[in-house]
């Protein structure tokens, strides 16, 4: 066929080779507004490069590599004895590799650690989400290790390494390792409380041997896992390492890897434990309570991943936006088009905004910001985990047809989407969790309404909003059935009242209007109209270089 028959005009080159961090105004000033200046310069350092690296072209074939080249499970060696060991393409070990050494699992033990990672954690899964199972139960596993001081002082410096290293050996012949989780059993699901797996206790004191089955288990290729089972003083908390002290496998039958909606680049299992050795994590009996701060430290990671799937999601719109003319004129121009891509910057900014105000209260780690996050962790995970799939559904419609192809890889990020809404406890779940907190912890919710009373007085907007919530606030008797609605409006209200503090007064005033006033439709694309809807859209690009 002739050539002159394939002239290709008007098609978007591809965004690449640009710095994710830099190029990401929200986020680079959530991090110098929440890092002292000590350590800012450190920190901003670290993050360019591993903005640039994940704006690469080489990350983004990783990206591709490892989703199009899923994990696969080998039961058994050549001779038939039972291995249990999961395979995957290399490029998810460079993008793994790549994520330890960049300190995504260290967090607890350095200034400003929390911050840092989230910033790390947001800006490197805009490569690929699917390898942050892995880091997130790495990263959270040691507070709750931090129970048992042995324990803590034999794993964590193992978990926060910057050293990467893959396949299954003794712990104590490496120089990083990974942990894995498993609750969740066939019967009960996010009831743990009805698990049925046994705890056996051995003479050694802390000892016991695992018998039962786990319907899911997060990263199963790791060196460890944390594992809920019923012992004799009821539903604990146990480690159980893949290889034993002495070398030798401990029984862990992977029977099978789920065949997943999206995430696929990462393996989640289904494993048997029989006689499987294992040391107990806290006291018998008081599982749920050791294990609920990995929970909650893997909630903010919901939080920060979805934050980044909008992130990338409304730069690719924005991108594409900007180099495609349609009708006489870039799409960018457009102002239906314009208000369309305004509203997908105000849901990404604020969550940006409320993930990285997480992450710097669990680095101040105060009494007033432990209570805050008592409510904040579970209301952010269920609104902003929830809004992920609908803006990553918008911001695809924005590239038409072409986002609807593989090759813009806008496809992956939808099927990835309603991952974090489902993680570690679905909407129901967080909303009820909410509900418990306002019932029986009166100092988490005065410490919420401090947080967003700080911003009080700045927009009548907010302040209807806090108004009405605390009328509200005032009667819970019978609050389940509208603990949904509840969660919602202060996840919206503290959103708000972050825009209103830190965020340019375009962003915030189109926030409050939209989200808080009422002056919004059902769909993204229906913002007040008025010139300030440009300057939003240009705050989003993602400053190519």
């Amino acid at each position: 066929m002739a050539a002159s028959t394939h002239t290709v005009t008007n098609q978007v080159p591809p965004l690449v080779g640009y710095d994710v961090f830099a190029g990401d105004r929200a986020l680079t000033e959530a991090v110098e507004r929440h890092l002292a200046p000590d350590v800012l310069d450190e920190a901003r350092e670290e993050l360019g490069t591993l903005g640039r690296s994940a704006g690469s072209v080489q990350a983004q074939e990783w990206g591709a590599q490892a989703n199009e080249n899923p994990p696969r499970l080998r039961t058994h060696d050549r001779y038939g004895h039972r291995v249990d060991e999961v395979e995957f393409h290399p490029a998810w070990h460079r993008l793994l590799g790549h994520a330890v050494t960049s300190g995504l699992t260290d967090a607890w033990g350095r200034r400003g650690g929390h911050v840092r990672r989230a910033a790390g954690f947001l800006v490197w899964t805009q490569a690929e989400a699917g390898h942050g199972c892995p880091l997130s139960m790495t990263h959270a596993a040691v507070p709750a290790l931090r129970t048992d001081p042995a324990l803590a002082a034999e794993w964590e410096p193992l978990l926060t390494s910057h050293v990467y290293e893959q396949g299954l050996r003794s712990a104590s012949h490496k120089a990083g390792a990974l942990f894995g989780m498993g609750m969740t059993e066939k019967q009960g699901g996010t009831d743990v409380r009805s698990n049925t797996t046994r705890a056996e206790p051995l003479a050694a004191d802390g000892e016991y041997l695992l018998t039962g089955h786990k319907w899911f288990c997060s990263a199963p290729m790791s060196d460890g896992f944390l594992v809920l089972a019923q012992a004799p003083g009821g539903l604990s908390c146990f480690l159980v390492p893949r290889v034993l002290p002495d070398g030798a496998r401990n029984p862990f039958a992977i029977q099978r890897l789920k065949d997943k909606l999206g995430n696929r680049s990462n393996a989640s299992g289904e494993v048997e434990f029989d006689g499987t050795w294992a040391r107990r994590v806290g006291e018998e009996g008081r599982g749920v309570r050791t294990i609920i701060e990995m929970v909650a430290a893997t909630r903010l990671d919901c939080v920060v991943g979805s934050a980044a799937l909008m992130r990338q999601a409304v730069a690719q719109a924005v991108h594409h936006s900007a180099h495609r003319s349609a009708f006489g004129g870039l799409l960018i121009e457009k102002p239906l088009m314009r208000n369309v891509l305004a509203d997908l910057a105000l849901e990404s900014e604020a969550a940006t905004t409320l993930a990285l105000r997480l992450a710097a209260a669990y680095d101040a780690d105060t009494e007033e910001e432990r209570a805050f996050l008592r409510i904040a962790v579970p209301a952010a995970k269920y609104w902003v985990t929830k809004r992920c799939s609908a803006v990553v559904g918008e911001a695809l419609e924005c590239l038409g047809g072409n986002g609807y192809v593989e090759e813009s890889g806008m496809p992956r990020l939808l099927r990835e989407a309603p991952l974090n809404s489902i993680w570690e406890g679905s909407g129901n779940v967080q909303a009820l969790d909410v509900l418990r907190a306002l019932q029986r912890e009166p100092r988490a919710l005065d410490a919420f309404l401090r947080e967003v009373g700080k911003a009080r007085g700045a927009d009548r907007r907010l302040d209807a909003a806090i108004k009405d919530l605390l009328t509200e606030l005032a009667d819970l008797e019978g609050a389940e059935a509208r603990a949904r609605r509840l969660v919602e409006r202060m996840a919206l209200v503290l959103q708000g009242s972050l825009l209103l503090r830190w965020a340019p007064p375009e962003v915030a005033d189109a926030f409050c209007a939209s989200r808080l006033g009422g002056d919004w439709g059902s769909a993204f694309g229906t913002l007040p109209h008025g010139p300030d809807l440009a300057v939003i859209v240009e705050r989003a690009r993602a400053g190519e270089v």
